[in-house]
């Protein structure tokens, strides 16, 4: 009887394995005309499907495919043709941990339509929240894990020209940036500013000191903090070394369950950055800046 019941156990452990699996690839993103078959027909190939290793997909000129495969590794195709699913499979080294595959359902969860319906829902329209004239995208105060952050705000009609101020707790002006760009990257590790452990940001027109925003507070990670996300991002890193799009598309959903938002944000910019012509990138970032009330547009 105990035997049985073991047999039996097992049975269910590598079924629920199976049904948890369920698939070779998931789409994470998509540009052009790509087409799969399933059957006995070509059917329009959709951001978020589901890729079986019978599957044959029809990919366009000029098109971009980012898909996740169930170990967790991510390949890109760019070159036009018919390919089977299990030829994909085969150029995919397993052993993976599925780790990046967890946070690319993470993100396209995101991004489905259930999704947005309840975000709308709970939030209505997004609000700015201040009167700032410039709104810059990101909490008043918010934790940074990374070296390298981009920050991003309000474009303001016409041609400008922005002075971006950093200050200590002190108030004391550590650094001023001009740039005519709606958005700058910091290195965290400048001289300058290396040593500070709350760096206060501000934006202003160079032209109307008047027209600015409020000030935002970039906080470094406590080493415990930092330590803690290092022993997370390190798996993940095995599957995603790699700085494609793709990647830094998956990051971004890692950095956002963590809360790291900045870090989100500046992966974001990377994976559009690195694929321009990929709408996908840049609605998953819209979106992402919608549900976390950073910015109202």
């Amino acid at each position: 009887m105990k035997k049985n019941i073991t047999v039996l156990a097992v049975l269910l452990f590598v079924g629920n394995m199976v049904f948890a699996q369920g698939y070779t690839f998931k789409v994470l993103a998509n540009k052009g005309d790509n087409k799969v078959k399933s059957g006995a027909e070509w059917q329009p190939l959709k951001t978020g499907a589901s890729l079986n290793d019978g599957d044959e997909l029809k990919v366009s000129q000029d098109a971009y495919l980012g898909l996740v495969h169930a170990s967790g590794k991510t390949l890109e195709i760019k070159e036009a043709g018919v390919l089977k699913v299990s030829d994909l499979a085969a150029q995919i080294s397993t052993g993976g941990s599925s780790v990046a595959s967890k946070y690319a359902d993470f993100v396209l969860s995101k991004m489905s339509a259930e999704s947005k319906k309840n975000r709308l829902s709970a939030t209505g329209a997004v609000h700015r929240g201040s009167n700032d004239a410039i709104k810059v995208f990101m909490p008043s105060s918010v934790g940074v894990y990374n070296d390298k952050a981009i920050v991003r705000w309000d474009s303001l009609q016409g041609t400008n020209t922005y002075m971006v101020t950093l200050k200590n707790m002190f108030d004391d002006v550590l650094l001023s940036i001009e740039t005519n760009n709606p958005s700058i990257e910091l290195d965290l590790n400048d001289g300058k500013i290396a040593n500070e452990n709350v760096i206060l940001l501000s934006v202003a027109n160079k032209n109307d000191e008047t027209i600015k925003s409020g000030t935002y507070a970039l906080k470094k990670l406590p080493e415990a903090d930092a330590e803690k996300v290092k022993a997370s991002l390190s798996e993940l890193m095995t599957e995603v070394d790699e700085k494609n799009a793709l990647n830094q598309y998956i990051l971004a959903g890692f950095y956002e369950e963590n809360n790291l938002l900045v870090d989100a944000m500046t992966s974001y910019e990377h994976a559009m950055k690195l694929a321009p012509e990929v709408e996908s990138f840049k609605e998953a970032y819209t979106e992402f800046l919608l549900r976390n009330r950073l910015s109202g547009e």
